[in-house]
């Protein structure tokens, strides 16, 4: 099944195809990057912002063999299937792509959204594809950071319960 709930994308030239039906459109694409392990309201309230942005918010998801790259062999604690199930389940998020590589660079380089953000943690300079977004005329900004909201923060906590 390459489509779920018409939002999850698991085939690159099928999301791709859908984007170009958005821009033809004259819809204002924004997208986004994260492991989102366990989403938490820090994470709803930054995919509204960005949404607020654009038309579209896409939010490219990294694979399970790319989350225990970044974050270790404990992570992630769920899986890919629920991820992308759950962030596809929100108002404001309408596609939702999984990457392998440990940055979405090439799918930026293929979707070249109008828009690119990160949280408040990342400053634009340090925000994967933002050369291929400026240099196509679009905009990269670093959205507001809720504090005291975290996965590693989440799962610290759950470890210490069980301690």
């Amino acid at each position: 099944m390459s489509k779920i709930k018409n939002k999850v994308f698991l085939a690159l030239d099928e999301a791709c195809a859908q984007v170009a039906l958005w821009k033809k459109e004259n819809k204002k694409i924004v997208f986004t990057n994260g492991c989102f392990d366990l989403l938490h309201i820090g994470h709803v309230l930054y995919l509204e912002e960005a949404k607020s942005l654009g038309d579209i918010l896409i939010v490219a998801a990294n694979s399970d063999a790319s989350v225990r790259k970044l974050k270790g062999p404990h992570r992630p604690i769920k899986d890919e299937y629920n991820r992308t199930h759950i962030l596809a389940a929100l108002e404001s998020v309408d596609m939702v792509l999984l990457f392998e590589e440990e940055d979405p660079y090439k799918l930026i380089q293929k979707i070249v959204p109008h828009i690119l953000v990160k949280g408040g943690d990342w400053s634009p300079e340090q925000i994967i594809g933002s050369d291929i977004v400026l240099s196509n005329g679009g905009e990269v900004l670093s959205l507001q950071f809720v504090d005291g909201y975290s996965t590693t923060a989440l799962e610290k906590k759950i470890r210490e319960s069980k301690e």
